[in-house]
């Protein structure tokens, strides 16, 4: 921040008195010390909220991030913190702190009941594949589009059964060139939802995907395949969610 001030000095004293130039590092410090963390978030999710103006259908991306620099002395962890990041808007809407001894699946609900996402799409990795989760996101009247792994029990087997045996309902196919690298992205997507035994323990469940990745790397000549498995409240669109996905890798 004080790199900044000194940056945008000249910009700055258009709207403020600094009489004794942009304060340090160390004055930004103790200031911010001497801040409620508690009324400081307070202040910064009514900020987002008049400033963020959520679309429908815009993808809000929940990720966990671990801060550097965070560890205390004498301390084994580091700060983790859960942030949910608009797609469209390119802000940060809210974010909360992983507590000691806990992890991001009860991290999220709390950081969703900060969050009116109401029309959006709320996209979260394998960690967040929770059945809870899914029921908080419907909750506030939004849709999920959640990663699956090994994290479910048989549910991976029962969505991959489902694309051996199913018809796709739709399909779509995405083209990307950058990066210093060719990617195609391939999205299947089923609504026949009988191969899932727990589908009525998950909230709005209306969908099954499977993205196929290819990406050919021009430095090496190499090429990469993957593929992912998701399940989703959203009818079966598959351009939407290849959208959607992709919005959230590159969040």
């Amino acid at each position: 921040m004080e790199e900044f001030g000194k940056a945008k000095e000249g910009w700055l004293k258009t709207f403020l008195r600094l009489p004794e130039g942009i304060p340090s590092h160390d004055t930004f410090n103790r200031v911010f010390s001497a801040l409620n963390p508690e009324e400081l978030e307070g202040c910064f999710m009514d900020w987002t909220r008049s400033a963020a103006d959520l679309c429908e259908n815009e993808v809000i991306a929940i990720d966990g991030k671990s801060m550097r620099g965070s560890r205390s002395a004498g301390k084994k962890s580091i700060v983790h913190m859960v942030s949910a990041w608009a797609e469209k808007n390119h802000m940060v809407l809210g974010q909360t702190k992983v507590e000691e001894k806990s992890n991001e699946i009860t991290a999220i609900p709390k950081l969703l009941d900060l969050l009116v996402v109401k029309g959006c799409i709320v996209t979260i990795d394998a960690m967040g594949c929770q059945k809870n989760i899914a029921a908080k996101i419907i909750e506030k009247e939004a849709d999920y589009l959640l990663a699956l792994k090994g994290n479910q029990g048989n549910l991976v087997e029962q969505v991959e059964d489902s694309f051996r045996f199913l018809p796709v309902n739709t399909f779509d196919e995405e083209l990307d060139c950058g990066h210093g690298r060719v990617e195609t992205r391939k999205c299947s997507v089923i609504s026949d939802l009988s191969l899932i035994a727990s589908k009525e323990e998950w909230a709005g469940l209306k969908s099954l995907v499977k993205i196929e990745s290819e990406r050919y790397i021009k430095s090496t000549g190499d090429t990469e395949h993957e593929t992912r498995l998701y399940i989703s409240s959203l009818q079966a669109d598959a351009g939407l969610i290849n959208r959607s996905v992709r919005a959230h890798w590159e969040s």
